[in-house]
């Protein structure tokens, strides 16, 4: 329908003057952060035209609710703070060698494991748990089976383990607890 134009122009051109001001301030160090910048602002710029639009409310209500928190809490969790936990613990068994491995891979492996781990098991879908891992067993298989590498078998196998257990164990408590 033609009759939202105004709408479309609006976006188009607050469009435009987000991406202006994110070329003129990102530089390479903060390329990142503008990218979630900007990103964030066209979401806000959707939602403003659509609820002026439409007419429409925005219920927040959710914001209001526990076990949200709790939930979110429990995710928030399951990124810097486990993988910290999981290296702390596993620090003292480093392979000697790690030059093929791309910069921190192995930690954000582990944080999107825990984080789709936690999400499958809060949403009762333990069948994902069980794809999940045969997926990573899968892709790790043919890195590990050299049987020279059994210390990076080792290594990766401890390193799982702790990860899936640690979500599993903030999934159930959160599961469990009664607010």
């Amino acid at each position: 329908s033609f009759s939202v134009w105004k709408i479309a122009l609006v976006v188009g051109i607050l469009h435009g003057i987000i991406d202006a001001l994110k070329l003129t301030f990102q530089n390479a160090k903060t390329k990142r952060i503008w990218f979630f910048v900007d990103q964030f602002l066209h979401i806000v710029v959707i939602l403003t035209c659509w609820q002026y639009y439409y007419y429409a409310t925005i219920n927040l209500q959710f914001l209001q609710n526990t076990k949200f928190w709790l939930f979110l809490m429990g995710a928030l969790f399951l990124t810097s703070p486990a993988a910290i936990f999981i290296r702390v613990i596993i620090a003292k068994w480093i392979p000697e060698s790690t030059t093929s491995s791309l910069q921190d891979a192995g930690k954000f492996i582990g944080i999107i494991e825990r984080l789709l781990l936690y999400l499958f098991v809060c949403t009762n879908h333990f069948e994902a748990v069980g794809f999940l891992l045969a997926a990573k067993s899968i892709f790790r298989f043919g890195d590990l089976k050299e049987a020279h590498d059994i210390k990076l078998t080792e290594y990766v196998l401890i390193g799982t383990l702790l990860s899936f257990g640690i979500a599993l164990i903030v999934a159930m408590s959160v599961l469990n607890v009664n607010v």
